[in-house]
């Protein structure tokens, strides 16, 4: 249950869209959900006003469809070439940032890299954890890569790929070869490699794929 939103700070309907954001990350609200306005302004303690003007923020970011053609406000539901769609881009970027990160990582990135790897390694059977970590990991490559239209780009796509890639983690074999990867990433950036950044990078978003399309068929 989410709290009432704060009085202060960003503004009402910033802050809904915010706590809506994370109940339909968390899979609280379910993709195809349908959104009523007056169960959420209960739920949250705020007027109707600043609601609309958040659902409205989110549906700007992909996270929810609205209007006369669907009957009403829904968290969105990808469909399958969506979902490879944002598989294939965010494997471009991604590739594109390790590269970079491979050249300019401090020893202080790379430390705390290889902690948020440790930390998932023993969340590898809580699937909800090691997810929440896993999505830290990758912001925290983009964030140490320093170009910050990439990591703009890249978090947009990501908030609307959590909507197709959460069931992958529910399988703990999924969760131990994505830390792999990830081993294999830092492993790359830390030697200063450009090229087996990139390439670890992107095999990593392309195995997740994968391991998503192994899933529709299982």
């Amino acid at each position: 249950m989410h709290g009432p939103i704060a009085a202060k700070g960003p503004s009402l309907a910033a802050q809904a869209c915010s706590a809506i954001e994370r109940l339909i990350l968390a899979g609280q609200l379910a993709p195809g959900e349908r959104l009523s306005e007056v169960a959420l302004a209960a739920r949250l303690k705020i007027s109707r006003g600043p609601l609309r003007e958040a659902l409205r923020l989110l549906e700007r970011d992909g996270l929810v469809v609205a209007g006369a053609r669907y009957g009403g406000t829904f968290v969105r539901r990808l469909d399958a070439g969506e979902v490879a769609e944002l598989y294939d881009t965010r494997a471009l970027l991604q590739g594109f940032c390790c590269a970079r990160l491979a050249g300019r990582a401090s020893a202080a990135d790379i430390a705390l890299l290889r902690r948020q790897i440790a930390a998932m390694a023993e969340a590898i059977d809580d699937a909800e954890a090691f997810y929440r970590l896993n999505v830290g990991f990758h912001r925290a490559l983009f964030d140490a890569a320093g170009h910050r239209r990439t990591a703009a780009i890249y978090r947009g796509l990501e908030k609307e790929s959590h909507l197709g890639r959460r069931q992958t983690m529910r399988h703990g074999d999924n969760r131990r070869a994505s830390n792999d990867e990830h081993r294999a990433i830092v492993d790359a950036i830390a030697a200063g490699d450009a090229a087996a950044a990139r390439e670890a990078g992107e095999a990593h978003v392309l195995a997740g794929k994968r391991r998503w399309l192994a899933g529709l068929v299982g």
